[in-house]
Formats: structure tokens, C-alpha cells, sequence
């Protein structure tokens, strides 16, 4: 979608003028993700208007293949508008402007399927599952076992608005997104969503026991961090970031893009954790979705930080073009003597 950011904080009804940018939880997976160093390929349907010329070109612009990209004659491109206030608080406002987009009509014949298999990983969201009976099917199929498939990488972002439409009856949503979690290789979850979409409240060894199917489970967990488990080894946790939060919004998609760097990297499992929250990181400090990643190389060094240097971390707006390491750490971006010496070995 295209998204509208409030040109200062306050209602919607007050605020003057809105930047366009672009939103949508899987295109800013791929967008990061290219924007790290890898090939990704974004697969959906925008309508044949401006801003679907817009957001074709921008997502373009990370170094997203968007070859794949359908165009809808007859329906529009989905937009929406929000506060810039935090998700999380009642003076949030968010207004979709998608029934009846583009990409809600998206079916099981109407994609490009060997575009889909063709990638070491496929990434969905449980939003788009919620969109329509068409993208249900879609995401069914996907997630459904077949000789050849790529890694299927599974975000459950469980939004309870999304489940009154044509997809599912009224209280079926839950039901849906952990049947198509069920059947993913790789499935993300925030132990809050969980609690309010399945009502399990035992923590994340309760979620992976309603979740033993995917191969990996990564159990968000806020502000404290998160938990992975994978097939034949012990869970491991890894403590979030301390971060001067600017904005929330699109930091579950970026934690979710530098999991899955990592795993494109083979990395170990504790560090797929960190670069996670290092992706995530970067997106709280700016205003919108997206976010210049750190570069690789300092990524790698913060990641290996000990604990002690780990946890004494504090990253600011602008950390990415000054992360510690690359000798010019920005004032706002407190890190001591210790971690910063850590970081450049």
C-alpha cells in the first residue's frame, strides 16, 4: 500500500498534510532485505494508477525485483494513513483504504508461481491471509506441502480488524493463521499476539507446544527480546536493543528481515536473533516503515558482542550512519569505551 505519514503528531482530523511512502508487511521484508545485500523478489498485485506506479518504482529503487508485480485495469491500489503517534496507545489512528484493492483479489491462478518457488525463502504474512477468500486460498497453497517449495517463512501478524470480511466468519482468523503457521518451514510470533489470538499465556515454551510443526519458531517478546527454537537443539534467547524509539511501526517486519539475512547467511542461531534486533533497531529510529540497515560488516561486529557489551547499548536516530566500529560514532548514540572497542575487533 501507500502510506500516508502525518506531517506532525496529533488526530488525523488535525493534521494538514501528510509524506507519501510506502507500507505493507512483506514489501518492506524484501525491500530490507535488498537493502542489506540480497536478492529479493516482491510477488503481488497493484492497480493500474499512479500509485501503483509509485510503489512499483520506489520498491524498485531498494534493488527489489519487481518483475513479478501484476497490474489490476479495474481495481486500485490500496493506501492507508496513520498518526505518528505509537500503535500501542489509544491516540493512535490508522485508516485503511483497501477493500476491494488490487491486492486483495490476488488467487492461487492469478500470481506468478514459478516467480514464488524460484527463491531460497518465501515470505508471507498472516495480513495478507486476512485480506479476502482469494488470498486465503493463495496463502493455503503456499503453505501446503510440495516437492520443490523454497523455505516458507511465515509472519502470524495477527490483526484482529482484518477478520470481519469475506475471508473468514467472525472469530475464525485465530483458527486460520495457525493452521497456514502450521504449515510454514519458519514462522514468526509475538508472545502478545499469541496470548490474544490463541489465548496462550504460558510464555514461549507454551507457544512452541501449540507450535512443534515448524521446523524453526521465533517467539517475540517485546522490549525484552526474543526466542528461537529449531529442530534437535535447546532454545537460546537473545536480549533486544536498548532504543530511542522515534516510531514502532514497521520494526516487526524489520526484525523479521534480519532473522531471515542471517539465515540466508547460515548463521548460528543466536545470531540470527541479534541481527533481528539490529534490523529492528534501525527501523524504530526513523519515522517511517523502512530504514538504511547497517552495513554488513558492522552488523556482524555488533552482533558478536558479548553480553555485558551487548546490553550496554543505547541506539538513537541516526546509528546506522554511525554505528559503533567504523571510528565516527554519533553524538546521539550512546555506547561506551568497552563496547565500542569490542566492536572493532
Amino acid at each position: 500500500m501507500v502510506t500516508f505519514l502525518p506531517s506532525r503528531a496529533g488526530r488525523l482530523a488535525d493534521v494538514p498534510s501528510f509524506d507519501r511512502g510506502i507500507g505493507g508487511a512483506e514489501s518492506n521484508v524484501a525491500c530490507a532485505l535488498a537493502a542489506a545485500g540480497h536478492r529479493a523478489r516482491w510477488v503481488s498485485r497493484v492497480g493500474a494508477d499512479g500509485f501503483g506506479d509509485h510503489l512499483v518504482e520506489a520498491i524498485a529503487r531498494y534493488g527489489v525485483d519487481t518483475s513479478a508485480v501484476g497490474r489490476d485495469p479495474h481495481r486500485p491500489t490500496g493506501i492507508y494513513f496513520r498518526t505518528a503517534d505509537d500503535r500501542d496507545t489509544d491516540a493512535h489512528e490508522v485508516l485503511y483504504y483497501r477493500a476491494g484493492s488490487a491486492a486483495s483479489a490476488m488467487a492461487p491462478h492469478s500470481v506468478n508461481r514459478e516467480a514464488l518457488d524460484t527463491g531460497r525463502i518465501l515470505h508471507l504474512s498472516g495480513i495478507t491471509a486476512a485480506l479476502s477468500a482469494e488470498c486465503l486460498a493463495l496463502l493455503r497453497e503456499l503453505t501446503a506441502p510440495r516437492a520443490g517449495r523454497p523455505l516458507v517463512s511465515f509472519d502470524v501478524n495477527y490483526r484482529p480488524g482484518l477478520w470481519s470480511g469475506d475471508a473468514s466468519a467472525a472469530g475464525e482468523g485465530p483458527r486460520v493463521l495457525l493452521d497456514l503457521a502450521r504449515g510454514a518451514d519458519l514462522v514468526f510470533v509475538g508472545e502478545d499476539e499469541a496470548a490474544e489470538a490463541w489465548g496462550i499465556t504460558g510464555g514461549p515454551d507454551a507457544i512452541r507446544a501449540a507450535l512443534p510443526e515448524p521446523a524453526t519458531l521465533v517467539v517475540k517478546q517485546g522490549s525484552e527480546g526474543a526466542t528461537v527454537y529449531t529442530e534437535g537443539e535447546n532454545s537460546v534467547f537473545r536480549a533486544a536493543l536498548k532504543v530511542d524509539v522515534v516510531a514502532p511501526v514497521g520494526a516487526g517486519d524489520a526484525f523479521a528481515a534480519g532473522f531471515l539475512s542471517a539465515t540466508l547467511r547460515e548463521l548460528p542461531a543466536d545470531r540470527r536473533l541479534r541481527h533481528g534486533h539490529l534490523m529492528a533497531a534501525a527501523a524504530l529510529t526513523v519515522p517511517g516503515d523502512l530504514a538504511t540497515p547497517p552495513a554488513r560488516g558492522d552488523a556482524d561486529r555488533l552482533a558478536a558482542l558479548d553480553t555485558e557489551a551487548w546490553g550496554t547499548l543505547r541506539l538513537g536516530p541516526g546509528w546506522t550512519d554511525a554505528v559503533p566500529g567504523n571510528g565516527a560514532p554519533a553524538k546521539d548514540v550512546p555506547v561506551n569505551t568497552e563496547a565500542k572497542e569490542e566492536a572493532r575487533t
